[in-house]
Protein backbone atom coordinates (compact mmCIF):
# COMPACT_ATOMS: atom_id res chain seq x y z
CA UNK A 1 0.00 0.00 0.00
CA UNK A 2 1.35 3.28 -0.79
CA UNK A 3 2.04 5.57 1.99
CA UNK A 4 -0.82 7.91 0.02
CA UNK A 5 -3.34 5.78 0.35
CA UNK A 6 -2.74 5.42 3.95
CA UNK A 7 -2.66 8.77 4.56
CA UNK A 8 -5.93 9.29 3.26
CA UNK A 9 -6.93 6.03 5.10
CA UNK A 10 -5.81 7.36 8.24
CA UNK A 11 -6.74 11.50 7.74
CA UNK A 12 -3.03 12.23 8.26
CA UNK A 13 -1.31 14.81 6.20
CA UNK A 14 1.50 13.86 4.24
CA UNK A 15 5.50 15.15 4.32
CA UNK A 16 7.50 13.45 2.13
CA UNK A 17 7.14 10.61 -0.63
CA UNK A 18 4.21 9.57 -1.43
CA UNK A 19 4.37 6.71 -3.72
CA UNK A 20 6.72 4.55 -0.82
CA UNK A 21 5.68 1.45 -0.30
CA UNK A 22 4.25 -0.09 2.98
CA UNK A 23 3.58 -3.26 3.80
CA UNK A 24 3.29 -3.48 7.85
CA UNK A 25 3.56 -1.80 11.14
CA UNK A 26 6.48 -1.77 13.78
CA UNK A 27 7.63 0.16 16.91
CA UNK A 28 9.92 2.47 15.88
CA UNK A 29 13.53 1.19 17.00
CA UNK A 30 12.38 -2.14 14.71
CA UNK A 31 11.03 -0.70 11.52
CA UNK A 32 12.23 -1.44 8.95
CA UNK A 33 12.16 0.60 4.89
CA UNK A 34 8.99 -0.80 3.81
CA UNK A 35 6.67 -0.66 7.31
CA UNK A 36 5.58 2.66 9.59
CA UNK A 37 6.27 3.76 13.22
CA UNK A 38 4.71 6.13 15.15
CA UNK A 39 6.19 8.58 17.81
CA UNK A 40 4.20 11.29 20.23
CA UNK A 41 6.37 12.64 22.49
CA UNK A 42 9.15 14.91 21.44
CA UNK A 43 11.85 13.66 23.83
CA UNK A 44 12.06 10.86 20.97
CA UNK A 45 13.03 13.71 18.60
CA UNK A 46 16.60 11.58 18.40
CA UNK A 47 15.35 8.42 17.71
CA UNK A 48 12.83 9.51 15.17
CA UNK A 49 15.85 10.92 13.31
CA UNK A 50 18.21 7.89 13.41
CA UNK A 51 14.57 5.57 12.95
CA UNK A 52 15.02 2.94 9.53
CA UNK A 53 11.31 3.08 8.82
CA UNK A 54 9.92 4.06 5.99
CA UNK A 55 7.57 6.16 7.40
CA UNK A 56 6.59 7.71 10.82
CA UNK A 57 3.63 8.80 12.38
CA UNK A 58 3.64 12.01 14.02
CA UNK A 59 2.17 14.73 15.65
CA UNK A 60 0.93 17.66 14.07
CA UNK A 61 3.73 20.16 15.03
CA UNK A 62 6.55 17.55 15.36
CA UNK A 63 10.06 18.64 14.13
CA UNK A 64 10.79 18.15 10.50
CA UNK A 65 12.08 15.04 9.58
CA UNK A 66 14.13 13.85 6.61
CA UNK A 67 11.67 10.47 6.99
CA UNK A 68 8.57 10.54 5.11
CA UNK A 69 6.06 11.94 8.13
CA UNK A 70 1.77 11.35 8.76
CA UNK A 71 0.99 14.20 10.48
CA UNK A 72 -2.21 14.13 12.89
CA UNK A 73 -3.05 15.92 15.87
CA UNK A 74 -3.28 12.37 17.54
CA UNK A 75 -0.85 10.33 16.04
CA UNK A 76 -1.60 7.35 19.09
CA UNK A 77 -4.96 6.74 17.43
CA UNK A 78 -3.78 7.10 14.09
CA UNK A 79 -1.01 4.22 14.76
CA UNK A 80 -3.67 1.89 16.37
CA UNK A 81 -5.97 2.54 12.62
CA UNK A 82 -3.29 1.80 10.62
CA UNK A 83 -2.73 -1.56 12.20
CA UNK A 84 -6.19 -2.50 10.81
CA UNK A 85 -5.15 -1.64 7.93
CA UNK A 86 -2.48 -4.80 7.38
CA UNK A 87 -3.64 -7.32 10.04
CA UNK A 88 -6.88 -8.78 9.61
CA UNK A 89 -7.43 -11.50 12.08
CA UNK A 90 -9.26 -15.32 11.36
CA UNK A 91 -12.43 -15.24 10.61
CA UNK A 92 -14.41 -17.94 11.85
CA UNK A 93 -17.28 -19.88 9.98
CA UNK A 94 -20.77 -18.66 10.14
CA UNK A 95 -22.50 -21.58 11.12
CA UNK A 96 -23.40 -23.88 14.23
CA UNK A 97 -20.74 -26.50 14.82
CA UNK A 98 -22.20 -29.97 15.13
CA UNK A 99 -20.70 -30.51 19.09
CA UNK A 100 -22.66 -27.71 20.47
CA UNK A 101 -25.55 -27.82 22.56
CA UNK A 102 -28.46 -25.18 21.88
CA UNK A 103 -31.88 -25.38 23.45
CA UNK A 104 -34.62 -25.65 21.84
CA UNK A 105 -35.72 -22.30 23.59
CA UNK A 106 -32.89 -20.46 22.64
CA UNK A 107 -32.99 -17.60 19.79
CA UNK A 108 -30.09 -17.04 18.13
CA UNK A 109 -29.47 -14.17 15.27
CA UNK A 110 -28.27 -14.03 12.04
CA UNK A 111 -24.59 -14.92 11.12
CA UNK A 112 -23.81 -16.51 14.07
CA UNK A 113 -20.43 -18.58 14.50
CA UNK A 114 -21.09 -20.52 17.29
CA UNK A 115 -17.87 -23.02 17.72
CA UNK A 116 -17.42 -26.24 19.19
CA UNK A 117 -18.54 -27.06 22.71
CA UNK A 118 -20.87 -24.41 23.28
CA UNK A 119 -23.47 -24.48 25.80
CA UNK A 120 -25.82 -22.10 25.37
CA UNK A 121 -29.41 -22.84 27.64
CA UNK A 122 -32.80 -22.46 27.45
CA UNK A 123 -34.61 -18.94 26.88
CA UNK A 124 -31.00 -17.14 25.76
CA UNK A 125 -31.16 -14.03 23.40
CA UNK A 126 -28.47 -13.66 21.17
CA UNK A 127 -28.56 -10.40 18.53
CA UNK A 128 -27.04 -10.96 14.98
CA UNK A 129 -23.11 -11.51 14.54
CA UNK A 130 -22.54 -12.93 17.59
CA UNK A 131 -19.01 -15.25 17.50
CA UNK A 132 -18.52 -17.73 20.45
CA UNK A 133 -15.59 -19.41 20.13
CA UNK A 134 -14.93 -23.30 21.80
CA UNK A 135 -16.58 -23.89 25.62
CA UNK A 136 -18.46 -21.10 25.59
CA UNK A 137 -21.17 -20.79 28.06
CA UNK A 138 -23.95 -18.66 28.09
CA UNK A 139 -26.24 -19.62 31.38
CA UNK A 140 -30.50 -19.74 31.27
CA UNK A 141 -32.55 -16.64 30.21
CA UNK A 142 -29.52 -14.37 29.58
CA UNK A 143 -29.83 -11.05 26.82
CA UNK A 144 -27.30 -10.33 24.69
CA UNK A 145 -27.44 -8.26 21.98
CA UNK A 146 -25.56 -7.80 18.57
CA UNK A 147 -21.99 -8.16 17.55
CA UNK A 148 -21.38 -10.75 20.58
CA UNK A 149 -17.74 -12.30 20.48
CA UNK A 150 -16.59 -14.77 23.10
CA UNK A 151 -12.76 -16.15 23.26
CA UNK A 152 -12.30 -19.76 24.88
CA UNK A 153 -13.72 -20.87 27.83
CA UNK A 154 -16.02 -17.72 28.65
CA UNK A 155 -18.99 -18.49 30.93
CA UNK A 156 -22.35 -15.88 31.05
CA UNK A 157 -23.91 -17.08 34.34
CA UNK A 158 -28.14 -16.69 34.14
CA UNK A 159 -29.84 -14.09 33.15
CA UNK A 160 -27.09 -11.86 32.14
CA UNK A 161 -28.01 -8.41 30.35
CA UNK A 162 -25.32 -7.49 27.37
CA UNK A 163 -25.47 -5.26 25.09
CA UNK A 164 -24.30 -4.97 21.13
CA UNK A 165 -20.50 -5.01 20.86
CA UNK A 166 -19.47 -6.66 23.56
CA UNK A 167 -16.26 -8.50 23.53
CA UNK A 168 -15.59 -11.01 26.81
CA UNK A 169 -12.16 -12.49 26.11
CA UNK A 170 -10.53 -16.02 27.39
CA UNK A 171 -11.75 -16.93 30.20
CA UNK A 172 -13.70 -14.48 31.61
CA UNK A 173 -16.45 -15.28 34.07
CA UNK A 174 -19.73 -12.69 34.13
CA UNK A 175 -22.40 -13.31 36.74
CA UNK A 176 -20.18 -15.53 39.06
CA UNK A 177 -21.47 -15.76 42.81
CA UNK A 178 -20.65 -12.16 44.76
CA UNK A 179 -18.54 -12.72 47.63
CA UNK A 180 -22.01 -12.63 50.49
CA UNK A 181 -22.09 -15.08 53.65
CA UNK A 182 -23.51 -13.81 57.17
CA UNK A 183 -22.48 -15.31 60.27
CA UNK A 184 -24.48 -17.76 62.32
CA UNK A 185 -24.51 -17.79 65.86
CA UNK A 186 -22.16 -20.95 66.60
CA UNK A 187 -19.43 -18.66 64.51
CA UNK A 188 -19.90 -20.52 61.12
CA UNK A 189 -20.97 -19.09 57.84
CA UNK A 190 -24.66 -18.94 55.78
CA UNK A 191 -23.93 -18.41 52.20
CA UNK A 192 -26.26 -15.52 51.04
CA UNK A 193 -28.33 -16.47 47.79
CA UNK A 194 -26.87 -14.00 45.02
CA UNK A 195 -30.46 -12.91 43.49
CA UNK A 196 -29.12 -10.19 41.62
CA UNK A 197 -27.63 -9.67 37.46
CA UNK A 198 -24.72 -8.74 35.65
CA UNK A 199 -25.42 -5.81 33.33
CA UNK A 200 -23.02 -5.11 31.00
CA UNK A 201 -23.86 -2.08 28.54
CA UNK A 202 -22.75 -1.41 24.59
CA UNK A 203 -19.03 -1.48 23.50
CA UNK A 204 -17.43 -2.78 26.43
CA UNK A 205 -14.77 -5.26 26.37
CA UNK A 206 -13.53 -7.62 29.39
CA UNK A 207 -9.97 -9.03 29.28
CA UNK A 208 -8.82 -12.34 30.09
CA UNK A 209 -9.72 -14.45 33.41
CA UNK A 210 -11.66 -11.22 34.53
CA UNK A 211 -14.55 -12.42 36.82
CA UNK A 212 -17.77 -9.66 37.46
CA UNK A 213 -19.94 -10.87 40.36
CA UNK A 214 -23.68 -10.77 40.03
CA UNK A 215 -25.25 -8.89 42.93
CA UNK A 216 -27.09 -9.95 45.95
CA UNK A 217 -30.26 -7.84 45.31
CA UNK A 218 -30.44 -5.49 42.23
CA UNK A 219 -27.89 -5.80 39.48
CA UNK A 220 -24.05 -5.64 38.74
CA UNK A 221 -23.51 -2.71 36.16
CA UNK A 222 -20.81 -2.28 33.72
CA UNK A 223 -21.61 0.74 31.46
CA UNK A 224 -20.96 1.89 28.14
CA UNK A 225 -17.51 2.12 26.67
CA UNK A 226 -15.90 1.04 29.51
CA UNK A 227 -12.48 -1.56 29.23
CA UNK A 228 -11.73 -3.62 31.40
CA UNK A 229 -7.99 -5.50 31.47
CA UNK A 230 -6.75 -8.99 33.11
CA UNK A 231 -7.16 -10.46 36.17
CA UNK A 232 -9.25 -8.45 37.34
CA UNK A 233 -12.10 -8.22 39.98
CA UNK A 234 -15.70 -6.83 39.82
CA UNK A 235 -16.97 -6.94 43.43
CA UNK A 236 -21.32 -7.99 43.84
CA UNK A 237 -23.18 -4.34 43.22
CA UNK A 238 -20.78 -2.54 41.58
CA UNK A 239 -20.94 0.31 39.17
CA UNK A 240 -18.06 0.93 36.23
CA UNK A 241 -18.85 4.41 34.54
CA UNK A 242 -18.84 4.91 31.25
CA UNK A 243 -15.26 4.54 29.40
CA UNK A 244 -13.71 4.17 32.81
CA UNK A 245 -10.59 1.71 32.36
CA UNK A 246 -9.77 -0.83 35.00
CA UNK A 247 -6.02 -2.19 34.50
CA UNK A 248 -4.72 -5.44 35.05
CA UNK A 249 -5.20 -6.88 38.92
CA UNK A 250 -7.68 -4.22 39.89
CA UNK A 251 -10.01 -5.49 42.77
CA UNK A 252 -13.44 -3.46 43.66
CA UNK A 253 -14.93 -4.46 46.49
CA UNK A 254 -18.86 -4.99 46.09
CA UNK A 255 -20.91 -1.59 45.90
CA UNK A 256 -18.04 0.27 44.44
CA UNK A 257 -19.29 2.99 42.35
CA UNK A 258 -17.09 4.14 39.79
CA UNK A 259 -17.97 7.32 37.58
CA UNK A 260 -17.07 8.49 34.61
CA UNK A 261 -13.35 8.30 32.07
CA UNK A 262 -11.81 7.15 34.96
CA UNK A 263 -8.44 5.21 35.08
CA UNK A 264 -8.02 3.00 37.53
CA UNK A 265 -3.96 1.64 36.83
CA UNK A 266 -2.40 -1.84 37.49
CA UNK A 267 -3.84 -3.72 41.31
CA UNK A 268 -5.71 -0.27 42.72
CA UNK A 269 -7.61 -1.38 44.90
CA UNK A 270 -11.09 0.03 46.12
CA UNK A 271 -12.86 -1.03 49.31
CA UNK A 272 -16.17 -1.40 48.85
CA UNK A 273 -19.42 1.18 49.63
CA UNK A 274 -17.65 3.92 48.33
CA UNK A 275 -17.87 6.73 45.40
CA UNK A 276 -15.24 7.36 43.10
CA UNK A 277 -16.01 10.37 41.19
CA UNK A 278 -15.40 10.83 37.21
CA UNK A 279 -12.35 11.44 35.50
CA UNK A 280 -10.53 10.16 38.74
CA UNK A 281 -6.42 8.68 37.87
CA UNK A 282 -5.41 6.75 40.41
CA UNK A 283 -1.96 4.85 39.96
CA UNK A 284 -0.18 1.73 40.21
CA UNK A 285 -1.14 -0.18 43.62
CA UNK A 286 -2.84 2.63 45.01
CA UNK A 287 -5.26 1.59 48.06
CA UNK A 288 -8.80 3.56 47.76
CA UNK A 289 -9.98 3.17 51.74
CA UNK A 290 -12.77 6.00 50.75
CA UNK A 291 -14.61 8.25 48.36
CA UNK A 292 -12.48 10.24 46.20
CA UNK A 293 -14.06 13.76 44.48
CA UNK A 294 -13.97 14.41 40.41
CA UNK A 295 -11.00 15.07 38.71
CA UNK A 296 -8.65 13.67 41.35
CA UNK A 297 -4.97 12.12 40.46
CA UNK A 298 -4.28 10.08 43.54
CA UNK A 299 -1.46 7.34 44.65
CA UNK A 300 -0.51 5.53 47.64
CA UNK A 301 -1.84 3.76 50.28
CA UNK A 302 -4.36 4.78 51.24
CA UNK A 303 -4.79 6.87 48.32
CA UNK A 304 -4.25 10.88 48.44
CA UNK A 305 -3.20 13.49 46.57
CA UNK A 306 -0.58 12.23 43.41
CA UNK A 307 1.85 15.70 43.88
CA UNK A 308 2.00 15.21 47.59
CA UNK A 309 2.20 11.32 47.50
CA UNK A 310 5.11 12.08 45.08
CA UNK A 311 6.72 14.63 47.82
CA UNK A 312 6.16 12.69 50.47
CA UNK A 313 7.77 9.67 48.34
CA UNK A 314 10.93 11.73 48.05
CA UNK A 315 10.95 12.77 51.91
CA UNK A 316 10.64 9.35 52.45
CA UNK A 317 13.77 8.08 50.81
CA UNK A 318 15.71 10.75 53.20
CA UNK A 319 14.08 8.98 56.14
CA UNK A 320 16.95 6.79 57.74
CA UNK A 321 19.72 9.99 57.21
CA UNK A 322 16.75 12.58 58.64
CA UNK A 323 16.67 10.18 61.29
CA UNK A 324 20.73 9.88 62.38
CA UNK A 325 20.75 13.95 61.98
CA UNK A 326 17.83 14.49 64.88
CA UNK A 327 19.48 11.77 66.65
CA UNK A 328 23.08 13.64 66.52
CA UNK A 329 21.15 16.95 67.12
CA UNK A 330 19.59 15.63 70.24
CA UNK A 331 22.86 13.44 71.33
CA UNK A 332 24.63 17.06 71.45
CA UNK A 333 21.72 19.12 73.50
CA UNK A 334 21.81 16.82 76.07
CA UNK A 335 25.54 17.69 76.28
CA UNK A 336 25.02 21.21 76.42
Amino acid sequence: MQLKQIAQALGCTLDGDPTVEITGVAGLEQAGPDQIGFVSNRKYVALAREARAGAIIVDTNFEPLSTPTLRTSNPYLAFARSIELFYQPPQPRREIDPTARVASTARIGDHAAIGPYVVIEDGVTIGDRATLAPFTFIGTGSQIGDGFRTYANVSVREYTRIGDNVILQDGVRIGTDGFGYAKKDDHTWHKIVQSGIVVIEDDVEVGANSTIDRATIGETRICRGAKIDNLTQVGHASVVGEDTLLCAQVGLGGSSKIGRNCILTGQVGVVGHLKVGDRVIATGQTGIPGDVPDDTTISGSPGFDNRMWLRSSAVFKRLPEMLRRIEALEKNGNRA
